[in-house]
C-alpha cells in the first residue's frame, strides 16, 4: 500500500466550516476511485495548509489520478500547485473495521 500527503498553501486562511464545504464539493470525485482505499482532507490550525492523506493499494493506482490535469484542477480550486509526498504503507491498523491490513 502507498500512502501519499497531498499539500497545498491557501492564498488566504480559511476556517474549518468553509473547508468542509469547499471538500464535500470535491469528494463525490473520490468515491469509487479505482485503487484507492481512503482519503482523508485536512486543515491546519492556521487555516493556510490544508490537503488530502490517500491510501492507495499500489503506485501505479495513485499515478492514475496525480496527473498534469489533476494538478492544474488543485491550483484552479485552490490557488496553488499541491506538493505530494509518497510513502510506502506496509500495515494499516482500521480500529473501526476492527481490522489490521496488509497487502500482499
Amino acid at each position: 500500500m502507498l500512502t501519499v500527503i497531498v499539500e497545498f498553501k491557501l492564498p488566504q486562511p480559511i476556517s474549518t466550516q468553509q473547508a468542509q464545504d469547499i471538500f464535500l464539493s470535491t469528494a463525490p470525485k473520490y468515491k469509487g476511485m479505482p485503487g484507492l482505499i481512503r482519503k482523508y482532507y485536512f486543515l491546519a490550525p492556521d487555516g493556510i495548509s490544508a490537503g488530502g492523506i490517500y491510501l492507495w493499494q499500489s503506485r501505479e493506482a495513485a499515478d492514475c489520478l496525480y496527473t498534469a490535469e489533476w494538478k492544474g484542477f488543485v491550483l484552479e480550486k485552490y490557488g496553488c500547485a499541491p506538493a505530494l509526498t509518497y510513502l510506502e504503507t506496509p500495515v494499516v491498523v482500521d480500529n473501526v473495521l476492527n481490522e489490521i491490513i496488509s497487502m500482499p
